[in-house]
């Protein structure tokens, strides 16, 4: 019986060693953190650039303005755009303007966009979608205003301006009236809002995007059915992207 109790005794106090080093580890972490010991501090603010990749899903749409022939045309009652999924790769360059701005360019992006156009056919009232597939080659180029950090966190807010060319368009083709043709060339404001965390070795940077594009797209032809309705195209898009730079 008495040798259980030792037993007892000396596992009790061995937690309590292991209670105690734990204790005292942490305790030296906090007294290490609040001297202002963090990844930010210790790595990052020191940097005058940095680079990375950055990887995202999206969804876009256009933006339709009516043609008025779609007023009289006997076989098309009605046009609009919908929203398709795509994502996003590409490589990261900031450059620190001082402690609370940013000027950075994503180096040649390729985005994935798949967009519809729904047409209501006017005798038969039925729904028929065009999928207009596309592969960008973008190149945006923003300014960050990041806001002072806490630990190793920020929040910040980025605009700017994002041009691409629709490596996919369609625009010289000579195929059926099935298509709908679009411009290679386009040009959006962008602005997004995001935070940083900083890691050890790497930055990572969530962040929602708003695209809004300027130019008309649509390449019309009167010859097609389904184009000449329309007038007007512009780009609308969404995306939320993750920054892992370092």
């Amino acid at each position: 019986m008495q040798k259980i109790i030792v037993r007892d005794l000396f596992y009790l106090h061995r937690y309590k060693i292991v209670l105690i080093a734990l204790f005292c580890l942490l305790n030296s972490f906090e007294t290490y953190a609040q001297k202002g010991s963090f990844n930010y501090d210790n790595k990052f603010s020191k940097k005058d650039y940095y680079f990375g990749i950055t990887l995202g899903f999206n969804t876009s749409r256009h933006r339709i303005e009516k043609h008025q022939v779609l007023i009289n045309n006997d076989s098309i009652e009605s046009v609009n755009g919908l929203y398709g999924p795509g994502f996003n790769l590409g490589i990261v360059a900031n450059i620190k303007l001082g402690k609370h701005f940013d000027f950075r360019f994503l180096l040649p992006t390729l985005s994935f966009a798949d967009r519809r156009i729904e047409y209501k056919l006017r005798q038969t009232k039925t729904i028929v979608e065009k999928k207009i597939e596309s592969v960008f080659l973008e190149f945006p180029i923003h300014f960050r205003f990041k806001s002072k950090p806490y630990k190793d966190f920020r929040v910040f807010v980025v605009a700017g301006l994002r041009y691409s060319i629709d490596l996919a368009s369609n625009s010289r083709s000579r195929k059926a009236d099935n298509l709908v043709k679009l411009n290679q060339s386009d040009l959006a404001l962008e602005l997004g809002v995001g935070f940083q965390v900083f890691f050890p070795y790497f930055i990572l940077s969530p962040e929602i995007k708003f695209s809004y594009g300027v130019l008309d797209l649509h390449a019309r032809d009167e010859n097609l059915s389904f184009s000449s309705t329309i007038d007007k195209l512009f780009s609308r898009g969404f995306a939320i992207c993750l920054h892992f730079e370092g």
